[in-house]
């Protein structure tokens, strides 16, 4: 199904579009869409929505639930040190709660009308539940970021793995979301350290921004590249326009990883918010929740210093231009023909 090596990746919270995932098919790249935050209701609706207006073959992205966390003091403090940021954007903070983010809902919909592949992020599913998806005639995907990860994606079945490195942008696929920062594999290291425990394939995925990368992965022993961050200005993007703006703006000059917004470490551009709230407890998604009306509100008010700008270590170079000739360039040029 890789007729180029690259994978256009699920970006949850509006990013991932199923025009976004259309383009990439056009362009010969492999588009997910991203069912994070969505109801099986509405990943159907998108699913729909991408078989429409192409007959390529595409991804659905789906979070492995976390465990609710059992710090409820540790949430109470943290939240009470964000009403002032709340407040000056005119808002409240949501209710702290736990869910599985419609976790077997989805999965539900995905035996009945599956795409060529599906991936998870946040954790391994149960064998049985891969098993069903690939008998179901979907090509199973675990996001991994050590090589006990992905040993244990291998032995519970998956066909292939998402190497994501210490450089990608946005949430970790970590299986696990309470260990410290600073520990994790980058990727050209992951993809050897991964390739000594299995021999599955190997989608790249962390801060590649242009085709030498793209070549760097490959040389590296990876089947395709993964690029999020690359994506987020294009017009096929459903981010934010402060979000896509804010990617241009000098003023934004590193990322870093946080877990100010989500209670899960993610890498984003640094701003105040950030800056000001270095002491979240590891409590996904319960403080995602939380914040949630924050930082909506500080969308709408046009407020990038409190908002999550999610991108990985080479967004500066992340360009306006359509999705399918920004496939183009990463893939080293238009298109050959058609296998």
């Amino acid at each position: 199904m890789l007729r180029r090596p690259l994978v256009v990746a699920p970006m949850a919270g509006g990013p991932s579009t199923s025009d976004l995932v259309i383009a990439a098919a056009g362009a010969g790249a492999l588009g997910f869409l991203a069912a994070g935050y969505k109801t099986p209701a509405a990943m159907a609706a998108e699913i729909a929505a991408v078989r429409a207006g192409t007959a390529g073959p595409f991804g659905v992205n789906v979070f492995v639930p976390s465990p609710p966390s059992a710090d409820a003091g540790a949430i109470a403090g943290y939240l009470g040190s964000l009403r002032a940021s709340a407040e000056a954007v005119g808002a409240s903070l949501g209710e702290a709660t736990w869910d599985d983010d419609g976790f077997e809902g989805k999965i539900a919909v995905l035996l009945a009308d599956p795409p060529a592949v599906v991936s998870f992020t946040f954790g391994c599913p149960p064998s049985e539940t891969i098993a069903a998806l690939r008998q179901a005639g979907a090509a199973v995907a675990v996001t991994v970021t050590s090589p006990g990860e992905a040993a244990a994606a291998a032995a519970a079945g998956a066909d292939a793995l998402c190497a994501q490195g210490y450089e990608a942008g946005a949430h970790r696929g970590s299986f696990g979301g309470d260990g410290p920062a600073g520990r994790d594999y980058g990727l050209l290291a992951l993809i050897g350290e991964i390739a000594a425990v299995t021999g599955l394939p190997q989608i790249a995925a962390g801060g590649i921004m242009g085709p030498r990368q793209v070549d760097a992965v490959l040389a590296a022993g990876a089947v395709a590249a993964q690029c999020g961050t690359a994506f987020l200005r294009c017009p096929e993007s459903g981010a934010h326009p402060v979000y896509k703006a804010s990617l241009a703006d000098p003023r934004h000059t590193t990322t870093a990883l946080t877990r100010a917004f989500s209670g899960r470490w993610a890498r984003g551009l640094v701003n105040q918010f950030m800056l000001r709230h270095t002491d979240a407890p590891a409590a996904y998604p319960e403080i995602n929740n939380a914040t949630r009306p924050l930082r909506a509100a500080a969308a709408a008010r046009g407020d990038p210093e409190r908002m999550s700008l999610y991108a990985g270590q080479g967004f500066r170079a992340a360009t306006d231009r359509p999705a399918g000739e920004i496939i183009d360039r990463l893939c080293g040029g238009p298109r050959g023909p058609q296998r």
